[in-house]
């Protein structure tokens, strides 16, 4: 039940050189904004840090600008978020933001992680039979619908020959989807790090595959496009600190995942190990992984997964 707990907590969905080109504003025109909300997860670790050491608050201050957080389940729940105008700011991974751009979300694309194709992979119990993801034709296969892992596990299957129809998904969230995985009630399971790394050391899950090979498993930073367009000298400060984050990170990776401890609910080498699965490197938003994005939004349209197609570049300022 501890395990469940912590993994409830975590549930999502789930940031280096950074710069944005912002050109000249006035202090005037930056205070137009007297608040930044940043919507976060707690598996969001750059942000869960940034909050918990407060250096963002630090730069922003003498703007004349607070910080307001708000924690969220999962990356749809932050993007319903963004749209109503509740926050003006998030962190979700490559999938949601299809899905919710597919549903009318104003948003824009503002920053991304690299590639971190193996913070993501399937699992199936240490003793089961298949060693293959060609081998789960017909089988029950749990995940997170709209999360990352559902394009994982669209392009895993795409690369072994398989239809999606070929098996049975599965809709779960992580914490309901690690019981069906540990009960037996699923074949295998589809699951982002943290939860992947706490279900290998746990309870000797294995790996069938990993994103790597099939998908490159970018983490975005997206802004209500109002937001984004009248405050370009705060999001360019908000992602200075989120780089300079990310680097610490990098730099102190034990001691991150120590602090990390007791707000994810989870054993600190197994929040170092998630950790190690991720970049903590961010980049502006460019041609290219807008291209990647696209990929994703024609394939989830073709699977009538979305109901409209797509044209990803439209959520980028102009």
């Amino acid at each position: 039940m501890q395990r469940r707990a912590a993994l409830a907590r975590l549930s999502a969905a789930a940031l280096g050189a950074l710069a944005i080109a912002a050109g000249a504003v006035t202090t005037a025109q930056a205070q137009e904004a007297k608040v930044l909300r940043i919507g976060y997860q707690k598996a969001a670790n750059t942000l869960v840090l940034l909050k918990t050491h407060g250096t963002l608050e630090k730069r922003l201050q003498p703007l004349g600008v607070d910080v307001k957080w708000a924690e969220f389940a999962a990356g749809p729940q932050l993007l319903e978020a963004l749209n109503v105008g509740s926050v003006d700011f998030g962190y979700v991974g490559e999938a949601p933001p299809v899905f919710a751009q597919a549903a009318g979300a104003d948003f824009v694309y503002t920053a991304y992680e690299i590639p971190t194709p193996d913070a993501e992979g399937l699992l199936v119990p240490k003793n089961s039979p298949l060693n293959s993801v060609a081998e789960l034709k017909g089988k029950k296969v749990a995940f997170n619908k709209g999360s990352d892992v559902h394009w994982l596990v669209v392009a895993l299957l795409k690369k072994a020959g398989l239809a999606y129809s070929d098996i049975q998904p599965v809709y779960l969230a992580p914490a309901d989807a690690r019981a069906a995985f540990e009960k037996g009630a699923v074949d295998a399971w589809a699951i982002w790090d943290p939860f992947q790394a706490a279900a290998e050391k746990q309870v000797g899950a294995r790996r069938l595959a990993t994103g790597v090979g099939a998908v490159n498993h970018h983490q975005f930073f997206l802004s209500a496009r109002a937001f984004a367009a009248k405050n370009p000298q705060i999001e360019k400060i908000l992602l200075e600190e989120i780089t300079r984050e990310g680097q610490w990170v990098r730099a102190n990776t034990a001691q991150a995942a120590a602090q990390l401890a007791p707000i994810q609910g989870l054993d600190a080498d197994i929040i170092e190990t998630g950790l190690k699965r991720y970049a903590h490197i961010y980049k502006p938003i460019d041609a290219g992984v807008l291209a990647e994005q696209q990929k994703i939004a024609d394939a989830f349209f073709e699977l009538k997964l979305i109901p409209k197609p797509l044209k990803v570049s439209d959520a980028v300022l102009k």
